[in-house]
């Protein structure tokens, strides 16, 4: 069982950063970050991979989003650039063993969430 504890959101413009971050209770599990706006289904934003190092990005995110993690204090981190107004939504990680995925579906751990605002 992890427990996964979001932080980090809040209110910015457009064209600012944020940076998340994800505590995580356990080791050896893959993390990922999705997002739900108002009204709309949750989406995947990014994943990285504890044993591998890699990350992957939905398209939408591509350049400005970096995901990187920290294993001495066993977190991970979303940095978010350039901010844009339909960034605006709940953000949630979640881990899962070993291999990343873009699927919500792949997932068996979930935070709370951490809500980003951008006003444009």
């Amino acid at each position: 069982q992890v427990q996964l504890v979001e932080s980090g959101g809040g209110l910015v413009q457009a064209g600012g950063s944020l940076r998340l971050s994800c505590a995580a209770s356990g080791r050896g599990y893959a993390m990922g970050w999705f997002r739900q706006a108002p009204g709309k289904e949750r989406e995947f934003v990014a994943a990285i991979s504890w044993n591998g190092g890699r990350t992957y990005y939905v398209d939408s995110v591509k350049g400005r989003f970096t995901m990187s993690r920290d294993n001495a204090k066993n977190t991970v981190y979303l940095q978010m650039n350039s901010l844009k107004a339909e960034d605006t939504a709940v953000y949630v990680c979640a881990a899962r063993r070993l291999n990343w995925s873009t699927s919500q579906y792949d997932y068996d751990y979930w935070g709370q969430g951490t809500q980003v605002t951008v006003s444009s």
